[in-house]
């Protein structure tokens, strides 16, 4: 599957507390620290605000961050790892990294030479060390606190000259997860590498999906649907991977949706009616822990 390796220590560690410090969860828990696309900038009419899509990954690791989403961490947790999808700003902002502590930062190689100098200037400014930051090929995987990272192709665009937006494939034990944001759909390159391609006798299943869904139900025909997905994106992913045995989640298993624009979806309520089964809204500090 073209996939390198690159091992950090065990030694490299983010501070964390209680006895996930000691031992560790035993699966694979997703915190989301923000489930909104870039339309979100606080409370809306409804009372309700979805922070700027992000995740951390076994209270030690990140994928993605922004200011907006400080408050959803939990008390103590400064991971020191950080992996970025893209550099559009509801996803990338380096000094809100630093002043975390983070250390290492991994972004696709097309952008890491911007994205050093982006570090080493907000570094400067903070009057930090400034953390190594490295570039990932296509299929390369990053072991960080024993879960691997495999950085795979986004179908989605920047405005930065030649760089390439991706997504995770993330491991711990028997689990695979994709997380999939930004994303119009899962393009076959980063099928392949992630092993659900139909066409690969040999692929291997996912047994967790995170997938964007900017768009609510009933917009195939907008225009961001080139580089976003909608709910009836991903459900439809969802039947296929199904039919085709490239997503074999236990009995029960809900596919979480994040990356929700405000003006296009209702509420959360609204969302969590109006969506087919097993696909489910995820909201600002909902944990999951995938596996035991």
């Amino acid at each position: 599957m073209n996939r390198r390796e690159f091992i950090v220590g065990a030694t490299a560690a983010g501070v964390m507390s209680g006895a996930f410090a000691k031992e560790g969860p035993a699966g694979l828990r997703i915190r989301f620290l923000g489930t909104g696309a870039s339309d979100w900038k606080g409370l809306d009419e409804r009372g309700e605000w979805r922070r700027w899509s992000s995740i951390l990954v076994d209270n030690a690791v990140l994928v993605d961050f922004t200011a907006q989403s400080v408050d959803q961490l939990p008390a103590g947790v400064r991971p020191e790892a950080i992996f970025y999808t893209h550099s559009h700003r509801d996803h990338y902002d380096p000094a809100e990294a630093l002043k975390l502590g983070v250390k290492r930062a991994y972004v696709h190689e097309s952008w890491a030479e911007g994205a050093r100098k982006e570090f080493a200037v907000a570094a400067g400014e903070l009057g930090v060390a400034v953390p190594a930051v490295r570039g990932l090929a296509f299929g390369e995987t990053v072991e960080e606190r024993g879960v691997r990272f495999t950085c795979v192709p986004a179908n989605h665009g920047t405005s930065r000259t030649g760089e390439r937006a991706g997504m995770f494939l993330i491991e711990k034990g028997e689990e695979r997860l994709l997380y999939a944001t930004d994303t119009g759909g899962i393009m076959a390159e980063a099928a392949r590498i992630v092993g659900i391609d139909a066409h690969v006798r040999d692929g291997k299943p996912i047994t967790a999906l995170v997938m964007e869904a900017t768009m609510g139900v009933g917009y195939e025909d907008d225009f961001r649907i080139y580089t976003h997905s909608s709910v009836d994106t991903v459900a439809r992913i969802v039947r296929v991977l199904t039919a085709t045995r490239r997503y074999l989640p236990p009995p029960g298993r809900k596919v979480y949706l994040t990356h929700l624009a405000r003006t296009l979806h209702g509420t959360h309520a609204e969302v969590a009616a109006a969506v087919p089964a097993p696909l489910c809204p995820a909201h600002d500090g909902l944990e999951v822990v995938f596996g035991k």
